[in-house]
């Protein structure tokens, strides 16, 4: 077998199909939103990096960092350990499987990418209806706390935007039913996406500037600076085609690209 099957094997003679699916799940989802902020939280620290930061005139003190911090521990404990507790009959029920073999490459690519389309979809207009009057007023207006967002605010929201996100998330997969490995390799790669968009930053080596139609750090940001447009999670065609991509294009117009 080969290093990944021999891993993978081993994983599956020392835990329960129970713990994979779920201590295992959250276990990727922790290390992956948090390790993935560990460089931001680096690039804040040194003022080399500061000529790529997206809002330069706005600074988080360490009281909102830690406050964000709390905020994200709670949720993540009370809200999305359960949602992963309790979607993981439906999980079983669709098909998702960890046995051997794994899944192909063709195989785990493809349907990684038909998860964040179907991903981008739903979060676009769930998003947008998060900011209809009452909406945003009682749950949404939370996550809008930071106007100039960093990597961990990304999952700083009400409970109810919470299992939102999170339904939104897992919707595609729970749909296909992937073998545990490609749900694991999403989910990593949706948490270092979100980090990545609210980080503050737009590097030379951004991943808006390698994946054709990807939004990034700089499509999002200027969401939470007005407040307004780009809708969208991972993608800019939903927002062009359904006309709400003004605050890019405004953006644009008045010359503030970083």
């Amino acid at each position: 077998m080969s290093f990944l099957e021999q891993g993978w094997s081993w994983l599956l003679e020392n835990f329960s199909e129970f713990q994979l699916h779920t201590l295992g799940t959250f276990f990727i989802h922790e290390v992956c939103y948090w390790g993935s902020y560990v460089p931001f939280l680096i690039a804040d620290c040194l003022p080399y990096f500061r000529k790529w930061k997206i809002q330069k005139d706005k600074e988080n003190d360490s009281h909102t960092q830690w406050n964000c911090i709390v905020g994200v521990l709670r949720n993540h404990f009370l809200l999305v350990l359960p949602l992963i507790v309790v979607t993981h009959p439906f999980f079983a029920l669709m098909g998702t499987r960890d046995e051997l073999p794994l899944p192909s490459l063709g195989e785990i690519l493809s349907q990684v990418f038909l998860f964040f389309v179907i991903e981008d979809f739903i979060f676009y207009w769930g998003h947008r209806a998060l900011h209809t009057s009452y909406l945003y007023r009682k749950v949404h207006s939370v996550h809008h706390l930071h106007s100039s967002p960093f990597g961990i605010t990304a999952e700083y929201a009400h409970p109810v935007e919470v299992v939102f996100l999170g339904t939104a998330s897992i919707a595609g997969p729970m749909l296909v039913g992937p073998h545990l490995l490609t749900l694991w390799i999403y989910l990593g790669l949706r948490l270092v996406q979100t980090v990545e968009a609210h980080s503050g930053y737009d590097f030379p080596w951004s991943p808006r500037f390698l994946i054709p139609f990807y939004g990034g750090a700089e499509f999002h940001d200027h969401h939470h600076k007005i407040y307004s447009g780009n809708y969208a999670s991972s993608f800019i065609w939903n927002d062009y085609l359904f006309g709400t991509d003004y605050a890019y294009r405004l953006y644009k117009a008045k010359g503030m690209d970083a």
